[in-house]
Formats: C-alpha cells, structure tokens, sequence
C-alpha cells in the first residue's frame, strides 16, 4: 500500500491537536459488525459475507481511533510517503515496519493486525521473506501483506507452509513503480487483465488467505472476486470486492492538495490542522497563551 505519486510533495504532519483527535474518536459511531477479534480462518470465512473493513495505521494513538470500527489495520509500507515524506515507498526499511507494527499493535491490541513486507525484504529468497515475516509477526503483526502474483507464488507456498499468514497484492503494485513508470490503473486490455486474473489465481492457490486488489477496472474486479475462494480487499478496484481498504490520511482528508479518484473523504482535517496551528500561534506572539489558568 502507498500513497500517489501526487502526494509525495506533501510534508509530514505533527499529531493531531487533542481537541480534534477528541472529535473523530466522538463522530466515528460506526462499530465492527465483529464482535471480537479476527483470525485468519475467521477473516478467510468472511467471503461473501459482510463486507471487510480496513485501514491504515502507523501509529498507537490513531490504531486506538481506529480500532474499534474496522475488521483489520494494516501497516502500509505508505507510511514511506504518508509519515516521512518520500516519493515513494521504496524507501521504507523493515525496520521502519518494524517499529511501526509495534506501535500498532500497543494501540490496539486486539484488532488483526497486516504488516507489509517493504520492498528489498523478501524478493532475494524464500528464506529472506521468511525472515522479514519472521521479524514483523514478532512485532505484533497477525499477518504479512507482499506484492506479487505468479512471481511470487512460490515464496507464499514456503511462508504459509511455515506458519507465516500471508496476505497478496496484485492489480497495481507500488513497490514496482520504476518498472511501471506510473501509477495508472491496470489491466486495461485483454492481455494485462489475463495476467491479473493469473496472479489471482497464483496467490490463492499457494496458500494466502486473502488479497489486496489495487487500482483495476470494476469489471475485472468483480470478475476475480466472483472466482476467488479467499476474500478480496479493492483499493481503486470497485465495490464488488470482499472489502476495501483507503489509506487513513486520504480518508480524513489530512492530504488534500489531490484527491485519488478512487478515494471518498470524510473529514478534510488539513484546514482545521492549519486553523488549529495558525490560533496557537497568534496566541503566543501576543502573550494570551500561556494565561494564568494554564500556568503553575
């Protein structure tokens, strides 16, 4: 998972200012149809049944925002672009998904937890993969998620045979950005689409219990789902999936320079940021903050 070229200009934020932080935890009333949390035979067996609900997190503050309204967070490897500001999410090191699953996981220690395998930490070797997936699930991860169809079915086979739960990403996959050279949809024409209907059906059939269907026409969306036997999760993939997963910072409109056209906002907490930031210092400048109610 990544943010969008698009986004890349964008800096990191500071922390949410409490006040808002104390309005997103009050405004999001929508709970998990799950009544505890899932398991890999329990997220598998949610196929055809209510839809699955996923989002981004890298952080304990906003995993305990999060938590009680979804099925599963993920730790994207967009936490490159999201949280430290690079143009892509090549950069991101295990032990940057490391130490983010760890945050993760103590703001929401019940919740299913994915980390994703950053790029460079399984591809080399099936023992390489093994591992990385070793080091994220001793950081609290559930599951790892790694990008890959046929190519990587094999690598999937020696991790799920092996106790690594193991989440796929096929459709448009970031941590191929260079040979992609774009972030524009995939599987346009009959040739592309056979070759992510192939991936499919690698990715299931090596033992993965379900996968992230990135950036394709609804069509070829509905027509993986309807064949899958494992849940399918769309990002930009239509709602005939499985379930969906949106990057947490696109969402609350935290980034809102540029809108994916498969994202829907709903908050646009970047205005209020800057109002927020903007109060505070006209404050300090004229000497009203700190007063004496806030003062020892």
């Amino acid at each position: 998972m990544r943010k969008y070229k698009f986004m890349a200009q964008n800096k990191a934020l500071p922390e949410l200012p409490q006040a808002l932080i104390s309005d997103m935890s009050q405004s999001m009333s929508a709970q998990s149809p799950a009544s505890k949390k899932l398991t890999v035979p329990s997220f598998r067996a949610r196929k055809n049944e209510t839809k699955l609900v996923v989002l981004t997190a890298y952080s304990a503050p906003m995993a305990k925002l999060l938590a009680p309204h979804v099925d599963a967070l993920l730790i994207g490897d967009s936490l490159g672009m999201v949280l430290y500001g690079f143009d892509s999410t090549l950069p991101v090191t295990l032990d940057m998904m490391a130490r983010h699953t760890e945050a993760v996981r103590r703001g929401a220690p019940d919740t299913f937890l994915i980390a994703d395998l950053p790029f460079g930490s399984y591809q080399s070797s099936k023992e390489q993969a093994f591992e990385s997936s070793a080091v994220l699930l001793r950081s609290g991860a559930d599951a790892v998620k790694l990008e890959g169809g046929v190519v990587m079915a094999e690598t999937i086979s020696f991790l799920t045979a092996r106790g690594v739960p193991v989440m796929g990403h096929i459709g448009l996959m970031p941590q191929s950005i260079n040979q992609l050279g774009s972030y524009k949809a995939q599987g346009r024409d009959a040739g592309s689409a056979g070759t992510i209907k192939e991936d499919a059906l690698a990715v299931e059939k090596a033992g993965a219990f379900s996968y992230v269907i990135e950036g394709i026409a609804e069509s070829l969306a509905r027509e993986i789902t309807m064949q899958a036997k494992i849940p399918t999760i769309g990002i930009g993939a239509s709602a005939f999936c499985d379930g969906q997963v949106l990057v947490t910072d696109d969402l609350l409109g935290i980034f809102s320079d540029f809108k994916p056209k498969f994202v829907r906002r709903y908050a646009e907490l970047a205005p209020q940021i800057s109002k927020a930031v903007a109060g505070y210092a006209e404050d300090v400048r004229d000497v009203r903050f700190p007063s004496d109610k806030e003062s020892f």
